[in-house]
């Protein structure tokens, strides 16, 4: 298969030619730098690729004739939902690419009260549809075919009032718990992983963790940075219970 990849945000059918807007065009001819005839690969997010043949190309739109479909899967068995305290600056966009990379499931932005970065309606939309383009954009890279969901930011105390009592395998990190992730052990192939920002979680947010029913478990003895926290925890998820696991 060609290894330039393009996400189409319009469904595909084999044998049909697809026209796509500037910003699909800006990809394939500027960043890929491919020309008419040249080979790509096309995925929708509904799960498997099509191979594709470039037409015409110019700034504003990408015209592509669309070929045969093949149902190659990426995805972890394990179904990682991360809870991620949103950080300031670029933290967050790393947190979003890399994880994509590493196989989540969902990715659910949250403020905490430690929550340096402030987000009224209008910022929190766009934010939003920005981290949406960054996983598109990684599963482009890393040859994933389904996009993960990506939730709208939310307050972490809301977050607790629709998960609290899940019978999902819950955990919180906090860098004093007794318990070592690596001690947990799924019941199924759902896991559900909360990671503070910057300053990590209150006292407060453990408590109301605890009374939710997460398990608070910790990494090792170094402290991390947030955007360290995340890919550490989902990597150890993967190794020890997903698709890193030894055959």
């Amino acid at each position: 298969m060609p290894k330039s990849r393009l996400f189409s945000p319009i469904p595909l059918r084999s044998n049909t030619e697809l026209t796509l807007g500037d910003e699909q065009a800006h990809y394939v001819g500027r960043v890929s730098r491919l020309r008419p005839g040249d080979a790509l690969t096309v995925f929708d997010g509904s799960g498997g690729e099509y191979s594709a043949t470039v037409g015409k190309i110019t700034k504003q739109e990408l015209q592509l004739s669309i070929g045969e479909h093949f149902s190659r899967d990426a995805e972890s068995p394990l179904k990682i939902r991360l809870v991620q305290g949103i950080s300031r600056g670029d933290r967050m966009d790393t947190v979003v690419q890399k994880a994509t990379e590493l196989g989540v499931h969902r990715i659910s932005p949250v403020i905490t009260d430690h929550s340096v970065v402030k987000l009224p309606p209008d910022r929190a939309a766009k934010r939003h549809a920005h981290w949406q383009k960054i996983a598109r954009s990684a599963c482009e890279q890393c040859e994933r075919n389904i996009i993960p969901t990506i939730d709208a930011p939310q307050s972490l105390v809301d977050w607790f009032a629709v998960n609290a009592g899940s019978d999902k395998l819950l955990i919180i990190l906090r860098p004093d718990a007794e318990v070592a992730m690596t001690a947990i052990v799924p019941q199924g192939n759902e896991i559900t992983i909360l990671i503070g920002p910057e300053g990590g979680f209150s006292e407060a947010e453990y408590e109301r963790a605890a009374a939710a029913g997460l398990r608070a478990t910790k990494l090792g003895p170094r402290i991390m940075r947030t955007e360290t926290a995340a890919l550490a925890a989902l990597s150890i998820a993967q190794a020890t219970w997903g698709d890193y696991q030894a055959p």
